[in-house]
């Protein structure tokens, strides 16, 4: 086992972000209540508190999250920190570890 040198922030939606999310995608519907999986997001190990990291990836995490279901014209005119709050539950945490023996490969997607 390793230890990572990443805390975490774990983004799942909330019913705000399913009504948005499900006008694109007729066949199928979700909410809240079906317990979907969330995203997990590294950020840096030593943080002290997690209002000023979020505050600092917000717009990235819910560009990322919107992305997922739709194209980028259909984005909310205006990504603020209120939209994020009301569409999405957030968690942190500061230890990760990868019970792996391969090596994290990464990818960057910006």
């Amino acid at each position: 086992m390793k230890i990572i040198n990443r805390g975490f922030i774990i983004v799942k939606p909330k019913q705000a972000f399913w009504d948005w999310a499900n006008q694109f995608d007729q066949e199928f519907t979700f909410s809240e209540d079906d317990d979907c999986e969330g995203s997990v997001y590294l950020i840096e190990e030593d943080f002290m508190e997690f209002e000023p990291v979020l505050e600092k990836n917000f717009k990235k995490i819910m560009k990322n999250e919107l992305a997922a279901v739709a194209d980028e014209e259909d984005f909310p005119e205006k990504i603020t920190f209120e939209l994020f709050s009301e569409w999405f539950h957030v968690d942190f945490g500061s230890s990760v570890f990868d019970l792996e023996k391969s090596d994290l490969k990464s990818e960057k997607t910006d």
